[in-house]
């Protein structure tokens, strides 16, 4: 579990993004896309779940916005350090298949995630429409390596400064009405903020475009017992830890959602000023 490469990759507007690559070859030879890994910094520290973005026959490599106590004390680790604790690969992976279209959309940090899935569509042999959007050009990350992989790709930035000036679901809507018809269009992928997945479930759903979000639940233990990461889909309780984290768009109570990542908002900024990372 020792740090192999550390960098930042985007800085801007008071908002951090990190990637680095752990040495872990286990989880490395096992794990598929839209899989993840929970990690402790150290021994007093909080667990969090982790999507992983790359892997090789060293390790994996992990893409992260610092945010709370955890992710900011992980930006400070150094290549060589040890993280206390690493377990995975965790979750259901990412259903690949042939689809015929598909457009996966990225906003913010998610934008890492969707990278292993598109790698994954493109290898079985998908149409791929790419749209990614951050708050402004310095906060968009893979832009590269997602450009190469996709036969369209979009941008969109809050402020205007790349791209086209908005959201990424105004560029999906776009898309969606200037198609003649959709019966080629077999899905739609997203990860990013829950406002935004939950904009891309209502574009998508008067054409009945089957719709995948993958969720960013609070978790604890990510092995389904304590509960912490549920979430209503279809009307029942599901765990995003061990039932996900992908599920349908369409089905998936954001509201609710919404609300219990919220809960420990005023606890974290409480933690984060002890420790001085305000």
């Amino acid at each position: 579990m020792k740090i192999l490469s550390k960098e930042v990759i985007s800085e801007a507007k008071g908002v951090r993004i990190m990637r680095i690559k752990i040495s872990a070859p286990q989880i490395a030879a096992k794990v598929k896309p839209g899989q993840f890994v929970v990690l402790m910094v150290g021994a007093s520290g909080e667990r969090i779940p982790l999507t992983v973005v790359d892997r090789d026959d060293e390790g994996i490599t992990l893409i992260f916005q610092e945010a709370g106590l955890t992710s900011r004390l992980l930006g400070k680790v150094e290549i060589g350090d040890v993280l206390y604790a690493l377990a995975g690969p965790l979750g259901h992976p990412t259903e690949i298949a042939d689809f015929g279209k598909t457009i996966l959309v990225g906003g913010g940090v998610g934008i890492a995630e969707i990278y292993p899935v598109a790698r994954a569509c493109k290898e079985k042999g998908n149409h791929l429409t790419v749209i990614i959007g951050a708050r402004a050009k310095d906060l968009l990350i893979l832009e590269k390596e997602l450009k190469a992989l996709s036969d369209e790709f979009f941008v969109a930035t809050d402020d205007g400064s790349y791209g086209k000036k908005g959201f990424t679901t105004d560029i999906l809507q776009d898309l969606l009405n200037q198609q003649p018809t959709t019966n080629d269009q077999r899905l739609v992928y997203a990860v990013g903020p829950l406002p935004m997945m939950k904009r891309v479930a209502a574009v998508t759903r008067p054409f009945g475009i089957k719709t995948i979000v993958s969720l960013n639940a609070l978790m604890v233990d990510a092995t389904g017992m304590c509960g912490c990461c549920r979430v209503t889909v279809a009307g029942k309780t599901r765990f995003s830890c061990i039932d996900g984290p992908e599920f349908d768009a369409h089905l998936v109570d954001f509201d609710e959602l919404v609300k219990r990542n919220r809960i420990y908002e005023d606890k974290e900024k409480h933690i984060c000023n002890l420790h001085n990372l305000s």
